[in-house]
Order: C-alpha cells, then structure tokens, then sequence
C-alpha cells in the first residue's frame, strides 16, 4: 500500500503568527490548491474555536478542494451523539464519503462531574459508548432506543445517509491501556505517539494486540506525527523532529515506513514555499523509494537513519 501523507496546520499567518491556518479563507483557498497538488492526500481540521466551528471548516475545505480527505478532530460529549451522526453523516454523503473523523479524549465537563467521578478511565468509557452509538446511527434503517452510562436516546435515527450507510473513518490515538483498548475496538487509523523507531514500534504491537481482542489485528493502519523544520515552525502539535536536505528527511522517515506505518502526518510546513518545496522534494522521494527499495531489497538497516540526521522525539 503507498504511503500518504497528511497536512497538520500550524498558525502561520502573515498579518499574525498566532492567528489559525484557517483565518483567511480566501488566502487559505490558494494553500489548499498546493496541498492538494502537492501529494497530500488529507489535511486535519482542528480549530481552537471547537468543533461546531471546526464542522464549518471542514465543510468549507471539502467544497474548495477534489480529492483531500477532511480530517475532522472531535470530542464526545460536547453534542448530542444524535445531533452528531445526523451532520457528519450530512456532510458526508454530499461531498463524496471524504470525511473522516478524529476522536479525541476530552475531561469531563463540571457538570458530568457533580454526577460521576472524573477520571482518565471515564472519558474512554465516554468515547467508546459514543463511538458505538454512531456507528450504530450510522447504519440503522429504523429508530431505537439507548439507555447507557453516559447517552440517554428515544427514536434516535439518521435520515439520508446514503444507500449504504455513513462509512467515516474512525482515527483515535493514545498510549494507556484503557485508550488502545477502545482504540482496537473503534480505530481505523492509529495515530501514533513521537518516539523512536524502537518505541513507536512497540506501541504498534500493543495496538495490534488490542485490536485483535475484537478480530480486528489486520484492519488498523498507523499515521506517525512528523514535523519538518524549513523556518518557521508550527505550534501545538507532538511530533518526531527532523531537518535536513529531503533525501536525509525521506531516509528517515523509510525507517519508520519500514515498521508498516501507512501514513505521515506532516507538521510544521504551512507557508506557500514550504508547502510547494516539501510537495515537490520530500513527498515525491518517499512516494518513490518504497518501489525501488521493494525491486532492489536492501539488507537490514539500509534505511536507518542517517548519522548526520538531527531526530529527536519530542513528549
């Protein structure tokens, strides 16, 4: 399977540098045309004003681009799960089942904690009962009822979602027990967290085997943070650090391809340059070197990284 690469915004506006990617929509039309001919398949929506704003981004990127993904970031909790499965399946089925949802672990709000206790296993109970009543929203073809530990629902049903359904991708992340456990049950694709090649690979034998508790082992696929250093970088976000000419950077990132990682979610390249230079350069080394490493099958640590490479995982 090809490696695809992901678009994580910064906040890199010329007028201020800590106003969103996504400040301008008229000057963030012209960055998006160059990711997306640039050889990024997705690009992630998560704006600090929340997820209703982050819905209307992400509405607004689907009908401005032809092929990027939407990479939605979302909470439980913060809308109904009825009100949530009706938009995001919406939005779906009218710009083509490019949509694909990004769950994160959100603390309880103060009033779920005069109720229950708050705690990190909690939230994952919260995320798991929401993610199954969306699914479940997602595929029914009559109302139901759902009394659970967190959701109360009475007829609650999905109208037009398609002939088949709404078929989001699920991605969710985590290192604790109780997360990779929802994780294996829900998970799509597995965001990784930064480490080195040793580290992330054995949280990807942890999630494999969380995953297979639920027959699932061979349907997760793995995405690896990366933040590129060229200028200016990106705020916000984890991820493994690299700089360097692209062929250092690209040899790199083949050692952690090497570990069966599907995608690159690249951090920290925002401007019109960087996105055009690492499209043009990086992008189109990694796309190729797997061919050619799989025709000429190198010995054991052909791809490791570079001496001279400066890598660093940051927590």
């Amino acid at each position: 399977m090809p490696l695809e690469f992901t678009h994580v915004p910064g906040r890199t506006h010329a007028a201020d540098n800590s106003a969103p990617f996504f400040y301008d929509f008229a000057e963030t039309a012209t960055r998006l045309g160059l990711i997306e001919d640039g050889g990024f398949q997705k690009i992630v929506v998560d704006d600090t004003a929340g997820l209703l704003t982050n819905m209307d981004i992400a509405t607004q990127v689907l009908d401005r681009t032809s092929s990027l993904e939407v990479v939605l970031t979302h909470w439980a909790g913060v809308i109904d799960p009825v009100v949530a499965a009706r938009q995001l399946a919406a939005i779906d089925a009218r710009r083509g089942g490019r949509l694909a949802l990004r769950m994160l672990s959100e603390p309880l709000s103060d009033d779920d904690a005069e109720t229950r206790p708050v705690g990190h296993t909690v939230i994952w109970q919260r995320i798991d009962e929401y993610l199954v009543l969306l699914k479940r929203l997602w595929s029914n073809d009559r109302p139901f009822d759902h009394e659970g530990a967190f959701y109360s629902i009475n007829g609650g049903y999905v109208p037009r979602k398609g002939p088949h359904g709404a078929d989001l991708t699920i991605r969710m992340g985590g290192q604790s027990g109780t997360a990779l456990r929802v994780a294996g049950r829900h998970a799509d694709v597995f965001e990784l967290a930064p480490g080195s090649i040793d580290d992330v690979g054995q949280l990807m034998e942890r999630v494999r085997a969380a995953a297979a508790e639920h027959g699932r082992a061979g349907k997760l696929r793995f995405a690896l943070p990366v933040r590129i250093h060229q200028g200016a970088s990106a705020a916000g976000h984890k991820a493994v650090d690299l700089s360097g000419p692209p062929a250092q950077v690209a040899l790199s990132l083949l050692a952690y391809a090497g570990l069966g990682i599907d995608e690159f979610m690249i951090v920290g390249v925002d401007t019109p340059r960087e996105i055009a230079t690492v499209g043009r350069d990086t992008l189109a080394l990694l796309r190729n070197s797997p061919a050619r490493r799989e025709a000429e099958v190198p010995q054991a640590g052909a791809f490791a990284p570079h001496p001279a490479q400066r890598m660093q995982a940051r927590v």
